[in-house]
């Protein structure tokens, strides 16, 4: 059985048509979807990018983070690390097993200098342009207007070193969606299965930024969700909508929907080529995100440390097993990140190494039960979300820098699915509860989550504790 994994960042869950979503269009997920056994409480473990990436392809836990400092890495935040010197990844696991390992991707943050997020691939083709990646001159004049209008901080100058000048430069550059880094992901990934003759089976993992902000979509794709779109404006929003306008708001919904249509566009290339080629009667097809977003829910844009709701830390999560196995089939409670490598590698056959900490989600699949998991951690920074079917609670796990103290929320998810009003005030005991299980739980863990960054480089549990 060959396997495709597919990560989408900064895709919200609820964003699909598989999850009840009624208004944007994602024809080939959905379609994906009814093939698949969906998860329907599916949460990262640790945020963002690089610490998801971790959970995912070492089926390991990452909290409580370390923080290691980086001086190459313009974001510094816990958990943000390559692997670990000891670490043993699904592809390092598959390659031992006879598979032919490829990675397409343009989430340049795993492909930054000692990184070594491709460690286990025999192939690896890095799509270039991202955001901060270096690869196209960093003029602002080249793109002032565009900046202006993505950013519209008025008469505040553009620094001129910030990454959205590298990434507007090589925006301006596309002629077709094709173009798009989404597009450029998938059609690399479809001529790779177009070429391959081995007779080995194969993993190939597809990584894609999109529908990560900047939000800017070929103007077509953001044009279906609101007429009035224009192009660049808002493309980069702020993290509050206090100061924008009910029609500059519509403008950062249609262009977050219009790349999440994109992206499914492209996935659905590669859907149809392995149909072309008949590989889905032989290929496990996985696909989940890292992470969600915030899109105006109590006045917010954008992820952050301390919005560990479910706009942010739900993602989808669906396995389309190619002997049909569990087609339809809806399982409901907790699972997690670290689920994906044990349950791939179940599928196959394969042992997981002895460091993986999840579990396989297949028996849930086939016994038609749900999770029985009662509470959950996800963390993103020095804060971090203990979540029941009941409760959800958001405090700082570390201390914070500087003077800061740090909100504190609960939510009655009963009552407020959707994490709109924080009740902490009127339930006091139920936070110190949920507060004494978080530092229960780091002091337990903290022991788990060291590892050396290479020989000589060991992280001790006193780094480790100073946060």
């Amino acid at each position: 059985m060959n396997v495709v994994l597919i990560v989408s960042d900064t895709f919200r869950w609820d964003y699909l048509g598989a999850y009840g979503n009624d208004w944007i269009k994602t024809p080939n997920l959905d379609a994906l979807a009814k093939e698949s056994a969906l998860f329907l409480d599916a949460f990262g473990e640790g945020l963002p990018t690089l610490p998801a990436r971790r959970v995912i392809l070492t089926g390991r836990r990452i909290i409580p983070f370390i923080y290691a400092h980086q001086h190459s890495d313009k974001v510094n935040l816990p958990g943000w690390h390559p692997l670990f010197y000891e670490d043993v990844t699904l592809a390092e696991t598959l390659r031992e097993n006879d598979y032919v390992t490829s990675f397409v991707t343009d989430v340049y943050h795993m492909m930054k200098p000692g990184k070594n997020f491709h460690r286990g691939f025999e192939h690896w083709h890095w799509v270039r342009g991202v955001e901060d990646d270096p690869w196209n001159p960093r003029d602002i004049r080249a793109v002032r207007e565009e900046f202006r209008r993505a950013t519209h901080w008025g008469n505040r100058p553009a620094q001129p070193r910030h990454w959205l000048i590298q990434h507007l430069t090589g925006r301006k550059q596309w002629q077709t969606d094709a173009d798009s880094l989404a597009g450029r992901v998938m059609i690399h990934a479809a001529e790779w299965l177009k070429a391959y003759t081995l007779d080995n089976p194969f993993f190939l993992y597809l990584d894609c930024f999109d529908p990560h902000e900047p939000w800017d979509p070929p103007s077509e794709y953001a044009r279906q969700y609101s007429p009035t779109y224009t192009d660049w404006d808002y493309v980069f929003p702020p993290g509050r909508n206090d100061n924008l306008t009910e029609q500059e708001m519509a403008n950062v919904r249609a262009a977050y929907a219009g790349e999440v249509t994109l992206v499914d566009r492209w996935i659905g290339h590669v859907l149809d080529t392995l149909a072309d080629l008949d590989r889905m009667r032989d290929t496990l097809i996985v696909f989940t995100s890292d992470h969600g977003t915030m899109m105006g829910e109590q006045g917010e844009i954008h992820k952050g440390p301390d919005r560990l709701r479910n706009q942010c830390t739900q993602v989808p999560l669906m396995f389309r097993h190619p002997g049909g196995e569990g087609a339809g089939t809806r399982v409901s409670g907790f699972v997690q990140h670290q689920d994906l490598m044990p349950t791939i590698l179940s599928l196959l056959g394969v042992e997981p190494p002895d460091r993986v900490q999840g579990e396989s989600l297949w028996p849930l699949v086939t016994s038609g039960s749900n999770s029985e998991r009662e509470r959950i951690i996800s963390a993103f920074g020095r804060f971090a979300s203990v979540r029941t079917a009941k409760w959800n609670y958001v405090a700082p796990w570390a201390p914070l820098l500087g003077n800061q103290k740090g909100r504190i929320e609960l939510y009655d998810l009963e009552n407020d699915p959707q994490e709109l009003t924080n009740v902490i005030g009127d339930h006091e005991d139920v936070a110190a509860e949920f507060d004494a299980w978080l530092k229960d739980y780091i002091e337990q863990h903290r022991a788990e989550t060291g590892g050396d960054l290479g020989p000589g480089q060991a992280i001790s549990l006193d780094d480790q504790a100073r946060l």
